[in-house]
């Protein structure tokens, strides 16, 4: 017997084996075009662990924060809402001339008082939370 009987598929084989090698080819050259590309979303480098004084303090300055200034609160139902109207008073639950709450996002950082600054309001901080009682209301 001759290889060709003894082995039917060995031109078969080497066909598939063309056939793959073309499949390679054609896979290597879309990963080059692939890489040419800029990659969609974060990388794995973006969430590597960083130490706190690594922190880039440009970077934080330019954050941008909410900042209020609270007069007082209260509670209501809602069917008296429905029936403030101009001139209504809503009593709150502050005393007049107690300091009034600043809060960064929503967490009270000082209190202060209301003083008039070129036409417009304005707060003077009487006292500033300290750090530590900040991060126990986080």
């Amino acid at each position: 017997m001759n290889d060709t009987t003894e082995n039917p598929n060995a031109e078969d084989e080497s066909a598939d084996t063309s056939d793959a090698s073309a499949t390679e080819n054609e896979s290597e050259s879309k990963d080059s075009t692939a890489s040419e590309k800029p990659p969609l979303g974060p990388s794995p480098d973006d969430f590597e662990m960083s130490n706190p004084g690594n922190i880039d303090p440009e970077v934080l300055q330019n954050i941008s924060v909410s900042l209020a200034i609270e007069v007082g609160r209260t509670q209501i139902k809602i069917k008296d809402l429905m029936r403030l109207s101009q001139g209504s008073v809503v009593e709150l639950d502050r005393i007049a001339g107690e300091p009034l709450d600043l809060l960064v996002n929503d967490t009270v950082v000082a209190q202060g008082e209301v003083v008039l600054v070129n036409d417009r309001y304005g707060i003077r901080l009487t006292r500033v939370v300290p750090s530590s009682d900040r991060l126990k209301s986080l």
